[in-house]
């Protein structure tokens, strides 16, 4: 009696341990095919790849802009901030260029290298954009990011997905998924045993 209580014990944490594995394999393909249809497709899109040195030449602040909530609106409903604009010099071709704080910067308005967020307070903006333009009057010179292709004359101060980023993406659907092939297969082993154990 006793026996076969374990037997059965054993195989319900068997039958568990399988569900668990199989549920950390469907979860983590599912991550997978989640970064492959919204991150990838940005990093792969980006032409900015080739990081190089930018010096300021010049960060001007002028007057207010308007940025519509989305791209061909025709309403009212839009959100006035400073115009930041930073000139900098590219140390890789010697071009004056203007520079934009992310590939998705120069997407929402092409004319300003900062643009915030539409629910922020205004006055909290324009400190900030003050802040933003005071310290690349500071900070001379700093890294960026420009195509070496040519199809993109400016320059990014970051990339939105860099490659470090993209693997970070990836690490934890990796450690699930083979987490969960490392559980089947430790229940399987474990099964093969007791076959063996049973015919002898």
């Amino acid at each position: 009696m006793l026996g076969k209580k374990l037997v059965t014990a054993q195989k319900r944490g068997e039958t568990r341990a399988l569900c668990l594995g199989l549920g950390m394999v469907a979860c983590s393909t599912m991550m997978y095919f989640f970064i492959g249809i919204t991150i990838v497709p940005f990093y792969t899109k980006s032409v900015w790849t080739t990081e190089t040195v930018c010096k300021v030449l010049k960060a001007n602040i002028k007057d207010k802009v308007l940025c519509a909530n989305s791209e061909g609106s025709e309403d009212e409903d839009i959100f006035p901030y400073p115009c930041l604009q930073v000139w900098v010099n590219l140390t890789a071709s010697g071009q004056e260029v203007m520079l934009y704080q992310t590939e998705d910067t120069l997407e929402r308005n092409p004319k300003c290298s900062y643009v915030p967020g539409k629910s922020e307070n205004i006055k909290e903006v324009k400190a900030r954009i003050e802040t933003i333009a005071s310290n690349f009057k500071k900070y001379q010179t700093f890294p960026c990011y420009y195509d070496p292709g040519g199809t993109q004359t400016n320059v990014i101060l970051s990339r939105l997905y860099p490659p470090k980023g993209l693997l970070f993406a990836f690490l934890w659907p990796t450690l699930m998924f083979t987490g969960g092939c490392l559980i089947i297969v430790l229940v399987k082993i474990s099964q093969y045993v007791s076959v063996l154990s049973a015919w002898q």
